[in-house]
């Protein structure tokens, strides 16, 4: 089990979910991957990805320079 970090800040839709996806093929299943985004529809984008790719979407919370941070279970 490993985390991965991306760093998704100053991408727009739909930018993140496609970083997210070429990173997330790489990775075994129970690995965690965080994510930071800024992107202003990126928790919609985010909840349906983890919903489409049938990945768990452990946490998504706004951080203090009003970009969002979630954690995902590969």
């Amino acid at each position: 089990m490993s985390e991965t970090t991306l760093n998704c800040k100053g991408l727009r839709c739909p930018e993140p979910t496609l970083k997210l996806t070429a990173v997330a093929i790489k990775l075994k299943s129970g690995d965690f991957i965080s994510v930071q985004a800024d992107c202003p529809t990126f928790e919609k984008d985010l909840r349906g990805w983890c919903q489409r790719m049938k990945k768990i979407l452990i946490f998504i919370r706004e951080e203090g320079d009003g970009s969002k941070l979630a954690q995902i279970k590969m």
